[in-house]
């Protein structure tokens, strides 16, 4: 069931994802020769007044194919002939649709939360040996972990586990107060607990009354959150801390998903933790397609602007079959990644 459930996510985010192409180009007045779901030959056809639906046998794609979009065309309504302003809504659109689409997701869960912890302070654990004036005190609110901004308890825990687990540098405000620790030590320690003795950071964080405001807050602080722990993934893969083999693509995102709401408790708990992975999954869709790689609609961003600014500079046209030539090559090679991707996520299956 969560299989199926998976593969309807991924064909529902792209999707809205092309729906937001698709309604921008349509609302600015750029002609739309197809509208896509899904990669490979078409499983079904449908012809509109100008625009052809298709659904494609695939469901790791799609596209809105715009006139005029990979080529130069003499049709007004073609999308080079369009304002570079209304170029650049046009492909924000679907990135924009996919962020509003996790927003939404992580609303309606955070909409069913009685209270929210707050990265403040309530207390600490019998014996945790850095309290006090020179240490943490009940009340402290922690604003910075190794320079990364904190906003919830959630990001207090994500960058508490990317330090090297011994110290970090904290900033706090204390009655309005900014204190900085440098090296504050943050090692897991034995605590006596219910479960027994565990070993724990050995702090306690307050919670906070879910009224409105705090939901609408929280909802943007996670959907943040979200935005961060991309850029991180990226930094991790650049700087060689993960390698590629350790990316995953469809095959990979499905079995996870079927992991995740399988090992659920019960079906309420599985619906929180699959639709909490699917609003993630929404906002990395996001901020991927707005990287500037070729093929992909930051790519097209980047060159767009180049383009503009060397007509400005050169004061001619710059024939569009270049950017074309350069999107193609970009796709290809894009195939080709996603094909690895999917034999890692297979063999790592079997």
């Amino acid at each position: 069931m969560y299989i199926v459930i998976a593969v309807l996510v991924f064909g529902i985010l792209i999707a809205v994802h092309e729906l937001g192409h698709f309604t921008a180009a349509k609302t600015l007045g750029v002609k739309v020769n197809e509208f896509a779901i899904g990669m490979g030959p078409a499983v079904f056809k449908r012809q509109g007044k100008e625009t052809m639906y298709t659904l494609r046998i695939l469901p790791i794609g799609g596209f809105c194919a715009m006139e005029g979009e990979d080529g130069d065309s003499e049709d007004p309504r073609a999308f080079t002939r369009k304002p570079i302003w209304k170029r650049l809504v046009i492909l924000i659109a679907g990135s924009l649709m996919n962020f509003l689409v996790g927003f939404i997701i992580v609303l309606a869960i955070f909409m069913g939360n009685e209270a929210f912890t707050a990265p403040v302070l309530g207390g600490f654990m019998s014996g945790y040996p850095h309290q006090g004036e020179n240490g943490l005190m009940a009340g402290d609110r922690i604003v910075s972990i190794n320079g990364e901004r904190i906003y919830t308890y959630g990001d207090v825990s994500l960058f508490l586990s990317r330090s090297n687990g011994l110290t970090a540098d904290l900033v706090i405000i204390r009655d309005g107060k900014k204190l900085v620790y440098d090296d504050f030590p943050i090692a897991r320690q034995e605590y006596q607990t219910e479960n027994g003795t565990e070993m724990k950071i050995g702090l306690y964080f307050t919670p906070v009354k879910a009224t409105i405001g705090q939901v609408l807050k929280y909802t943007w602080f996670e959907t943040f959150s979200f935005v961060r722990m991309v850029r991180l993934g990226l930094s991790d893969l650049l700087s060689g801390a993960v390698g590629v083999n350790q990316l995953s693509g469809p095959v990979g995102i499905v079995a996870l998903i079927n992991d995740v709401g399988s090992a659920s408790e019960n079906v309420s708990a599985a619906v929180r933790q699959v639709a909490y992975l699917c609003a993630f999954i929404a906002v990395n869709l996001a901020l991927m397609n707005l990287l500037p790689i070729p093929a992909l609609d930051g790519g097209r961003i980047f060159f767009m602007l180049i383009t503009f600014i060397l007509e400005k500079i050169l004061r001619r046209k710059v024939n569009p079959k270049i950017e074309g030539y350069i999107h193609g090559a970009g796709l290809i090679l894009l195939l080709g990644l996603m094909v690895f991707v999917m034999y890692n996520d297979i063999s790592k299956l079997l």
